[in-house]
């Protein structure tokens, strides 16, 4: 039975995607547990710290079909933590005692958190991937609308015209910051724990050291410098990570939502027959994927808050703020999976409306190009004296009805410095578009695409 909107039967696929679950499901989580048991079994034993007979016989007895579910589950009720039940079960599984080397010099804590270490390790992979697939969807919206004008929108009102090419282009290089970052933080938080009771590793007399720095080399880990049970950054840091990726994601979403609408009609969520449709309007052409994102995202950034309050740990291990990670850092992945999910799909299927770009630029009769007309009568008037008076010009226009175009050549203060041909230049909208191809380009060059 799910409770959760992430594995809902139902739901599930469209809040988050499979693989993700897969990753913090509790057959992976268990699955970890024993890999890390079994690799310590086995750097103990080449160490010489327990009998190489016991680490052959506990390595032999790592395995998830070995595992008596109902057994640990109610192991986990009794004590409140899974680790316990799983070295009973190998002990109990291993001959002749040997099994009691199982463990030998860790605590519950090292486990739990290498083990979710490995489990960001798999879920940092996908998300990784997932960018990848973003950032090349994007460039190659910026590659094919480079030069497609768009209204550029200032608090929800036409501004200046911009191209829809360096709108995808502003976008892409947030996500291939988020790239960067994901690189930047990998030798940081993809770092295991083995340190014993307070850290310390005071219940191994001899090579803890050398103990902890094969177990990590065998994990394909990082060796701690210092126990990290109650200094939770790492993990936060990956929480804020994805809750950075969740706020980009939110962007596009947002954005394509408000170019849907009937009103705009620029841009278009990839078609399919019946998506989006209404149970009472069949007109209606709903943006799913884009709510769908909204909603990941607003619910993943809660859950970053909250992993910010369990880095707030009492002494060297701490009585509750512990769990607060398991409760939310799985959900973050999940949800921000969800995310990455529909947005790739948006943009790989985005469909682009190029004539009503431009339809709706000309919506104003010309108003938009008011900048370009002030910065042209700048030099000849003055820039403020200029602004003053194409103010006053564009209130004229929409009081008449009339295009801006038409009002500039019946005014004598500015006629007697420019032709109608150069007033006209200055309100076409092709002619103001700055620097947004030379942007679009350097953008792509960064990822290395020639212009």
């Amino acid at each position: 039975m799910a409770a959760t909107i992430i594995d809902s039967r139902i739901f599930g696929d469209m809040f988050s995607d499979r693989r993700m679950r897969e990753v913090w499901s509790d057959e992976n989580r268990t699955a970890k547990y024993l890999d890390i048991e079994r690799a310590l079994a086995k750097v103990q034993g080449g160490l010489g710290i327990i009998p190489q007979e016991a680490a052959d016989e506990i390595v032999r007895n790592c395995h998830l079909e070995q595992i008596d579910w109902a057994k640990l589950k109610a192991k986990t009720e009794q004590i409140g933590y899974p680790i316990i039940g799983i070295v009973n079960q190998i002990n109990e599984n291993c001959r002749d005692g040997l099994g009691e080397y199982c463990h030998w010099g860790a605590t519950t804590q090292d486990i739990t958190d290498t083990a979710c270490v490995l489990q960001m390790r798999e879920g940092l992979a996908l998300v990784e991937q997932d960018l990848d697939e973003i950032a090349d969807a994007l460039a190659a919206l910026a590659r094919k609308y480079r030069d497609t004008p768009v209204i550029g929108r200032s608090n929800l009102q036409q501004a200046t015209p911009i191209t829809f090419g360096y709108k995808m282009a502003s976008i892409l290089a947030g996500i291939d910051r988020h790239r960067e970052r994901l690189q930047q933080l990998k030798p940081r938080v993809l770092m295991g724990e083995f340190g014993g009771a307070s850290g310390t590793l005071s219940s191994l007399q001899k090579g803890a050291m050398e103990t902890q720095a094969a177990l990590m080399k065998e994990l394909g880990l990082a060796q701690p410098l210092i126990s990290w049970h109650t200094v939770r950054d790492t993990i936060a840091e990956v929480g804020a990570f994805l809750g950075l990726v969740g706020g980009s994601l939110g962007k596009i979403a947002m954005d394509v939502k408000l170019m849907m609408q009937t009103e705009v009609a620029e841009v278009f969520e990839p078609y399919a027959y019946g998506r989006g449709s209404s149970s009472t309007m069949p007109q209606k052409r709903n943006p799913i994927s884009c709510l769908y994102i909204h909603a990941n995202i607003s619910v993943a950034r809660q859950h970053v808050a909250a992993l910010m309050d369990a880095m707030v740990a009492d002494h060297e291990r701490s009585t509750g703020p512990w769990e607060i990670e398991w409760v939310s850092l799985p959900e973050i992945f999940c949800l921000i999976s969800g995310a990455l999910m529909q947005t790739k799909f948006v943009l790989e299927g985005l469909e682009v409306d190029a004539k009503r770009m431009r339809a709706n630029i000309d919506l104003t009769h010309g108003l938009v190009m008011s900048e370009a007309v002030m910065m042209g009568l700048g030099p000849f008037i003055g820039r403020e004296v200029a602004h003053d008076l194409v103010y006053d010009l564009c209130r004229q226009a929409l009081a008449e009805k009339r295009p801006l175009i038409e009002v500039l050549c019946e005014t004598p203060q500015i006629t007697r410095h420019v032709s109608r041909g150069q007033l006209e230049a200055m309100c076409d909208p092709a002619n103001y578009l700055g620097q947004a191809g030379v942007m679009v380009d350097r953008v792509l060059a960064a990822r290395g695409y020639e212009a």
